[in-house]
């Protein structure tokens, strides 16, 4: 680290040309001398470092305040001069670099009577990818020059707090920490203004925070302050939260004048800026910082797609690996298209080009307009049906013949598929082409049995309300004692593996035996549509099997080193293999897709990223997005062990909790600002994180399973589904569970 004796330290105005690099300087310093040559109000000082610093042998800087940032500052009148510093100098003799360092402090601070801010500037912070912001030290209101040598202290040994490898290539030959030294402003009105919104990704946006006071208390989240979101162009687009019009914090004219430096910072350093600021008691402006906006979210296409897990998270409520997705999403893709066809939903172009169902990050998602689980962009087409003409008369002809035909087909197709099902042997009794021909027919039947069930829905309606997922709760709660071993148990009752999602990996477990709710009938008795949805579930624990089957006879012959390292296969190379053309070269390397969070309910792709859809409205006891993506976990005080997928729940935003950040799936406060310093870096770290959040450590206890959207702010309560555990018993004896949708 950098020495901490005054004689080893030199001062660098901010006026001169070497305070704009910032390998000599550090970013923070180097950016405001910068700012300051083109004219932006930056606040006269100097930056110190190492007297053998790469350009800074010689005479050091003095530096002498303005007459403008002396009233600021609160005092007036000229400063000492250095002969008067250096006669004024104590017994025995100290340093040349001590003399100058302290005829510096004396000329920018009075001789003491103006207040001073020391604070760090390094190698580390501030950089395009990474602002590190409030990481290391700051010390306000610092008088005296034994104070100041405190301070100086102080934030040169924060540098001990850098992340190891976080310089960026920077020359560090000096610690990476120099210290920016300027007068204490007496703001009456100071925050943090975004040239662009960090939250929503959007670039035609200015998001400035403003608390009473300086900016301090509004980094270090400790106040949440008012958020103004403004056009380029001035236009006030909302308040949070809202204020009286003659007790604005930020006039029209004060606005007017952050967006003029919000453009001019832009212009100097090349794209959108973090900028501190105040307004002192003369109503100057002043640039306390400036930095460039780190993790800016992508910004969907305008025309993207609105996607979201609802009408089939019940069906595939995990991240699906590669052979998952080719045996059972592909064919779920093609029977919902040919649905969507016969009901006219949309051109059969588009659906060739877009499929109706895709995986985002290994987990499912669906067309939610397509499907109509979202609705119309417009209300009026909710009354309008905008097909032409010809695909609606089509249609219309089409559904009439589904509506009659329909019954009849899907009994053909379910007995079709039971006896199939029934001959098959067991897969050890079989010869590898034929476990391929079984996994290949499985997807040809599985996308008419998800066509015929989607039409089911559409047409027929649900008949008895009898569900699938109903009869096997029913099952299962009459036939657990007698049985408790799972594979015996789903042997003898099929339908109990509509409780549970296919999965080539280990079965997960059958719930707990359920509270009664009422007594087996039969799976001959379901409706049509769930007669359907079953057989499309064994079907695929068929398929499962001969995977299965197949993965250990390429162990045995060392083409796998691990039969589940089958599942990273596709079904293309999987059936490659059994044409003895061996598996690929790059299977060794293939790692597994990670379990992500859950998805956004609904949400749109930027860069192949899931950005989440901000149009609800924001319910009371939501917070404010901070921005990080939607995540879901278990809630955390921060007491005890870290619980794995942990959603840290605080009272508000404090610096020291920014070691916890990458270990985290999101982070709620009560109280907070989204521009907080450690809501910056949880944006860096792609943490969820809403802020504002009404009663959070009452309403969301240790252990409560959460979902946070840094888009909008919402944090919700994950109820459990009837997927791997009891779902709670109805009041009355009705009867709550519903069909898994597909």
């Amino acid at each position: 680290m950098i020495g901490v004796e005054t004689d080893r330290l030199v001062a660098v105005g901010l006026e001169a040309r070497r305070a704009r690099d910032p390998r000599l300087a550090g970013a923070k310093a180097a950016h405001l001398a910068r700012a300051a040559a083109v004219g932006l109000p930056v606040l006269p000082g100097f930056v110190l470092v190492p007297a053998g610093a790469e350009g800074s042998a010689g005479a050091p800087h003095a530096v002498t305040p303005t007459a403008g940032a002396a009233d600021a500052a609160g005092t007036g009148g000229a400063t000492a001069s250095a002969a008067a510093t250096v006669d004024a100098a104590p017994r025995g003799e100290p340093p040349h670099e001590e003399r100058e360092l302290r005829r510096a402090w004396r000329e920018l601070s009075g001789d003491g009577e103006r207040p001073l801010v020391v604070r760090s500037s390094s190698a580390w912070e501030d950089a395009a990818d990474s602002s590190l912001a409030g990481l290391f030290e700051t010390v306000l209101d610092v008088r005296g020059w034994s104070d100041f040598t405190d301070a100086v202290r102080r934030v040169l040994r924060s540098a001990g707090r850098a992340p190891t490898g976080a310089a960026h290539g920077a020359d560090t030959s000096h610690g990476g920490m120099a210290v920016l030294v300027q007068p204490m402003v007496r703001a009456t009105v100071g925050g943090v203004m975004f040239g662009a919104d960090p939250m929503a990704g959007r670039r035609d946006r200015v998001v400035i925070s403003a608390v009473d006071g300086g900016p301090d208390r509004l980094v270090n989240g400790s106040v949440q302050g008012v958020r103004y979101h403004l056009t380029r162009h001035g236009r006030q687009v909302h308040t949070e939260p809202g204020e009286p019009r003659d007790a604005r914090l930020l006039t029209r004219a004060r606005q007017l004048r952050l967006l003029r430096l919000a453009r001019d910072a832009q212009r100097e350093f090349g794209g959108p800026q973090d900028i501190e600021f105040a307004f002192d008691a003369e109503d100057r402006l002043w640039l306390f910082q400036t930095r460039p906006i780190t993790a800016m979210p992508p910004r969907p296409a305008r025309r993207a797609r609105l996607l979201g897990p609802g009408p089939v998270a019940e069906t595939f409520p995990g991240v699906l690996q590669p052979l998952e997705e080719d045996l059972w999403l592909v064919p779920m893709a093609h029977g919902l298209a040919v649905a969507l066809d016969i009901a006219g939903a949309a051109p059969r172009r588009r659906l060739r080009r877009l499929p109706p169902v895709t995986t985002v990050e290994g987990r499912a998602a669906a067309d939610l307009r397509l499907l109509g689980a979202a609705p119309p962009t417009h209300r009026l087409l909710g009354f309008l049906n905008p097909a032409p003409a010809a695909r609606r008369a089509t249609a219309a002809w089409r559904m009439g013949r589904v509506r009659t035909t329909l019954p009849a087909l899907a009994l053909d197709l379910m007995a079709d598929v039971d006896r199939y099902l029934s001959e098959l042997p067991a897969p050890a009794q079989m010869l590898s082409g034929r476990l391929l021909a079984a996994v290949s027919w499985g997807r040809t039947v599985l996308s008419a049995l998800h066509a015929q069930e989607s039409l089911a829905g559409a047409v027929l309606g649900q008949g008895s309300g009898a569900t699938a997922v109903g009869e096997a709760l029913a099952v299962l709660a009459e036939a657990r004692a007698d049985e408790p071993d799972d594979a015996r148990l789903i042997a003898r009752h099929p339908v109990l593996l509509s409780l549970l999602p296919p999965a080539l990996g280990p079965r997960p477990p059958l719930p707990g035996r359920p509270a009664l709710t009422g007594v087996p009938r039969g799976t001959a008795v379901l409706p049509t549509r769930e007669g359907l949805r079953l057989r499309v579930r064994w079907v695929q624990e068929m398929q499962t099997s001969m995977v299965r089957e197949l993965a250990r006879r390429l162990t045995a012959v060392e083409l796998l080193d691990d039969p589940d390292r089958v599942a990273l296969l596709r079904w293309a190379e999987l059936t490659a293999a059994g044409d003895g053309k061996g598996l690929p070269a790059d299977l060794r390397e293939r790692l597994p897709r990670p379990q992500r969070s859950e998805l956004p309910a609904a949400f749109r792709l930027a860069d192949g990223l899931p950005v989440a859809e901000p149009g609800r409205r924001r319910a009371a006891t939501d917070g404010q997005g901070a921005g990080g993506g939607f995540g879901s976990g278990t809630a955390w005080h921060g007491g005890g062990e870290c619980p794995r997928f942990a959603v840290l729940v605080v009272r508000a935003l404090d610096p020291a909790l920014a070691p916890l950040l990458p270990g985290l799936t999101g982070l709620v406060a009560e109280t907070g600002s989204v521009l907080s310093h450690l809501a910056v870096l949880a944006r860096e770290y792609q943490v969820p994180t809403a802020v504002g959040v009404p009663d959070a450590l009452e309403r969301f206890p240790d252990g409560t399973r959460l979902t946070v959207d840094g888009g909008t702010g919402a944090v919700e309560v994950v109820r459990m589904s009837a997927v791997g555990a009891p779902p709670a018993a109805p009041p009355d004896g009705a009867d709550r569970t519903e069909g898994m949708a597909s």
